[in-house]
């Protein structure tokens, strides 16, 4: 019955053309004409109230829950994308009786209409992937995990699924057969390759938990030195200490080797190596009154003193003779100020005294000797982290004329005027 009445009035210009004389198939083409105007502007008016009550009723409906899922719908046009169905239906419903005369058309048209239809539900799985990401990165859980590679994957597999249909509506072929199926995969292997290799890198980088958002990452290949703001299919992205950008190929990181700072930012605290270039020629033994002159020293005096009880003992027991500094045992500066730097480390507040601490020699060199100081801090902050470094190696190398050691420098023009 309904189908009977839009028939009748989907002939009414034309029956009307015909009564007042018009020929036949331009009465008919008229009424088309005519009714095709009608529908859009109609459809227009219906696209227009469906959006308005879908989309505030979704919003209503999401304000009186407690999760924010329907939220993150909202904010991706979820219902936006569902109320287009209501006059897709209406337009897939109206051709064939609109073009009841020109079947060819109302076949080519019913066949966009399909095609739209598959665009619209590609919009909506996009909708939906992407609020199931936003909603997954409030949760402590997820907020450093790729989601976007994941997403991008599904929304691939999505695209693809939706090619192939249109591909079938246009042409007419099966989509199932074997033979389309594997030149298909072939094309799509050939040109998907990067993401292909992205993909399985994302599940790399994710099983294996190798990157994070917000690890700080150091990427000499690509420049790269900052912190990882987005993990997706095909890029890293890191934000560098220059607030600029990196982008790195997500198939890298499994590829070649980088290096991730996430370790320190979880360990008891972050290393300080860093050392002193001492004057060679500045190494001596120690006098008696020298080693008086450093008792002086709170933070050394026990040790002086219990170092030179050891030091006279085995000196009487082999009856070195002390005329000469270079007999027997002897306590030198370079000694007792590694002794006392390492004091010094062990009295500060701001280093880790639990994990390895040492003051060490290293193989002595053109620029003089280095002796290390190999340390952590208890803070990890960069920007804390090197204000206790500073005021460490700022104390060191202040203290270093009371022991009578020099550090080497490389000479300036001033020191070159002064040999003249």
């Amino acid at each position: 019955m309904g189908s009977e009445i839009l028939k009748y009035y989907s002939c009414w210009f034309q029956e009307l053309f015909l009564d007042s004389g018009m020929n036949n198939d331009l009465a008919i083409f008229l009424n088309v004409v005519i009714n095709c105007i009608v529908l859009i502007i109609a459809v227009i008016i219906i696209d227009f109230i469906c959006k308005k009550i879908v989309v505030e009723s979704f919003k209503a409906f999401s304000h009186s829950t407690k999760t924010t899922l329907d939220d993150f719908l909202v904010l991706s046009n979820f219902p936006k994308y569902v109320a287009h169905f209501v006059p897709f239906a209406i337009v897939w419903y109206l051709i064939p009786v609109i073009f009841i005369e020109y079947p060819v058309i109302a076949k080519f048209l019913l066949g966009t209409i399909d095609i739209g239809v598959i665009v619209l539900f590609v919009f909506i799985l996009r909708s939906i992937l992407r609020s199931i990401r936003n909603y997954l990165q409030t949760k402590e859980e997820f907020h450093d995990k790729p989601l976007q590679s994941y997403v991008q994957v599904l929304m691939i597999f999505g695209w693809g699924i939706a090619i192939f249909l249109i591909i079938s509506i246009l042409t007419g072929y099966s989509i199932v057969s074997l033979g389309t199926l594997g030149a298909a995969s072939a094309i799509l292997l050939l040109i998907f390759k990067d993401t292909i290799l992205g993909f399985v890198a994302s599940i790399q980088v994710s099983v294996n938990d190798i990157v994070r958002i917000g690890d700080w990452i150091t990427f000499s290949t690509y420049g790269a030195d900052g912190y990882v703001t987005e993990i997706n299919l095909a890029t890293v992205r890191v934000q560098n200490f220059d607030n600029t950008y990196t982008t790195i190929p997500t198939y890298s990181l499994i590829a070649d080797s980088f290096q991730n700072w996430r370790g320190m930012q979880e360990s008891k605290g972050r290393r300080i190596k860093r050392s002193l270039w001492i004057k060679q020629n500045s190494v001596k033994f120690l006098s008696s009154e020298e080693l008086e002159e450093l008792k002086k020293i709170q933070l050394i005096a026990p040790y002086i003193e219990h170092r030179e009880k050891e030091v006279d003992r085995v000196n009487t027991q082999t009856e070195a003779d002390k005329n000469l500094l270079i007999n027997g045992r002897n306590q030198t500066n370079l000694g007792v100020f590694r002794k006392y730097a390492d004091a010094f480390l062990h009295e500060n507040q701001a280093i880790n005294k639990d994990l390895f601490l040492m003051v060490r020699h290293l193989a002595p060199t053109d620029k003089g000797l280095p002796l290390e100081i190999f340390c952590f801090s208890y803070d990890k902050n960069w920007e804390n982290y090197e204000h206790i470094q500073a005021d460490i190696f700022d104390h060191l190398i202040a203290a270093l004329p009371y022991f009578g050691l020099e550090i080497f420098e490389s000479p300036t023009g001033k020191d070159l005027e002064k040999l003249k």
